[in-house]
C-alpha cells in the first residue's frame, strides 16, 4: 500500500455509477471507503461489488479525510452542507452544475468538481474503477478557495487517471451546457423524431447506420437525472438551445437554397474542429517544470490553474512549496513541454514571474 494513502478514509454519498466508480478506484489505491445512500439495497450491492468497505453510520463521522457527494444534482447542495457539518475532512462533488453551490464554496474545505465521464449502464452495477481514465475532471475553485484543499483534491482525482482542469463555476456551467447538456437533449430529440417515423416506416431503424447510433448513444442514459440538471442549469441550457436553433435554421436555409459553397464551409469547419479535439499526454519526456512564486494566500493556486485551462495547457502535477520565512511560496507545475512556453508567457502577461525548465534541469528559461 502506498504510504501516502495508508489509513485515509473516504465517504461516498450516493453510491451509483459515478460514486461507485470513485469508491472502487479509491479502494484500489488503499483507501478505506464508507458509503451513504438513501437506498439500502444500493449500499448492499455496493458492498458486494467492492465499491465500498462498509456503510457509513448515522450522525457525525470522525476521521473522514474526503467526502465525494455523488447524488443527483438537485440534492447536492444539501448533501455538501451536511458533509461539511458532519465530517471534519475535505469535501467535493461530482455534479454537472456548479453555480447553485457558490455559497458553499466559501467554506475552505469544499471544492466543486465534475468528472466528464459516464456510461449507458445505470447505477452501481455499471461502476468500474477505470471509468475516469483519460477523461477530463473539472474542478471549480473560486477566488477564496484554499490552495491546499485544491491541491489535495486535484492530486486524488488525477490519480484516477483523469486530466484535471480548473474553471470558474459560471464558466463551467456555460461550457457544460454546450458539450453535455444540449447534446443530450439534441440526441433525445433526434431519437424521438426517428421513433415517430418508425411507426410510419417499420424498417426505418434497420437503416440506422453507425453515424446515427454514435450521435444518439447518449440518449440511452437514465432519464431520471435530467429534470434536475435542466432545472439547475436552466439559463445556460436555454441560451445554448437558442444558439443551436438559430444555427440549424441557418443550415436549413443553406440547404433549401442549394448553396454548396456555404454548406461545404460549414462542414469543413466542423470537420477541422472535430479533428482538433485534444488528446491526453502521458509520457514523462513530454513534460517540463514551471516554478511560479506566489503570495502565500487563498486563491493563488486557483488563479494559476484557471489561466492554464484558459490557455489549453494540461497540468500533470502540482506541488506547493511554502516559505519558512515570510508570506511567499512557490507553485511547482509539471506541464506539457510543447505548451510550457505558452503558459509561461501567459503567466508573465498577468504579472507572474514563472521559470520554465525541462525535468532534467539542463536548461533554465
Amino acid at each position: 500500500m502506498d504510504p501516502e494513502t495508508e489509513q485515509r478514509t473516504a465517504l461516498i454519498v450516493g453510491v451509483g455509477l459515478i460514486g461507485g466508480s470513485v469508491g472502487q478506484r479509491l479502494r484500489a489505491a488503499g483507501w478505506r471507503v464508507l458509503g451513504r445512500d438513501r437506498s439500502i439495497a444500493c449500499l448492499e450491492r455496493a458492498l458486494a461489488l467492492g465499491a465500498i468497505d462498509s456503510i457509513a453510520p448515522d450522525g457525525f463521522v470522525k476521521g473522514i479525510d474526503l467526502t465525494f457527494v455523488a447524488t443527483p444534482v438537485g440534492a447536492i447542495a444539501d448533501e455538501v452542507a451536511l458533509a461539511l457539518r458532519t465530517t471534519d475532512g475535505l469535501v467535493t462533488d461530482v455534479g454537472s452544475v456548479k453555480t447553485p453551490l457558490l455559497s458553499l464554496m466559501e467554506n475552505p474545505r469544499f471544492i466543486g468538481g465534475h468528472p466528464m465521464a459516464g456510461s449507458e449502464q445505470e447505477g452501481v452495477d455499471g461502476s468500474r474503477p477505470d471509468l475516469f481514465e483519460g477523461r477530463t475532471w473539472v474542478l471549480t475553485p473560486v477566488d477564496t478557495s484554499d490552495d491546499e484543499t485544491l491541491a489535495s483534491i486535484r492530486s486524488i482525482v488525477s490519480g484516477f487517471g483523469a486530466e484535471v482542469v480548473s474553471l470558474p463555476p459560471a464558466q463551467h456551467d456555460s461550457m457544460v451546457a454546450i458539450v453535455s447538456h444540449v447534446p443530450h437533449l439534441t440526441a433525445a430529440s433526434l431519437m424521438g423524431l426517428a421513433d415517430e417515423r418508425s411507426s410510419e416506416h417499420r424498417s426505418l431503424m434497420r437503416l440506422a447506420a453507425g453515424g446515427f447510433r454514435d450521435m444518439t448513444r447518449i440518449a440511452a442514459s437514465h432519464p431520471g437525472i435530467w429534470p434536475d440538471i435542466c432545472n439547475e442549469n436552466r439559463d445556460a441550457i436555454v441560451s445554448e438551445l437558442d444558439r443551436l436553433v438559430a444555427t440549424l435554421s441557418s443550415v436549413r436555409s443553406i440547404v433549401a437554397e442549394g448553396d454548396r459553397d456555404a454548406l461545404v464551409a460549414i462542414l469543413e469547419r466542423a470537420r477541422n474542429a472535430r479533428l482538433a479535439l485534444p488528446a491526453r499526454f502521458a509520457r514523462a519526456e513530454d513534460l517540463a517544470e514551471l516554478r511560479i512564486p506566489v503570495a502565500d494566500q487563498k486563491g493563488a493556486l486557483a488563479g494559476i490553474t484557471m489561466i492554464a485551462t484558459e490557455l489549453d495547457v494540461s497540468i500533470a502535477d502540482i506541488e506547493i512549496a511554502h516559505s519558512v520565512e515570510g508570506d511567499e511560496g512557490v507553485v511547482i507545475l509539471l506541464v506539457e513541454a510543447a505548451n510550457g512556453q505558452r503558459l509561461r508567457d501567459g503567466l508573465t502577461d498577468r504579472g507572474y514571474k514563472a521559470v520554465l525548465r525541462p525535468l532534467d534541469g539542463s536548461e533554465d528559461r
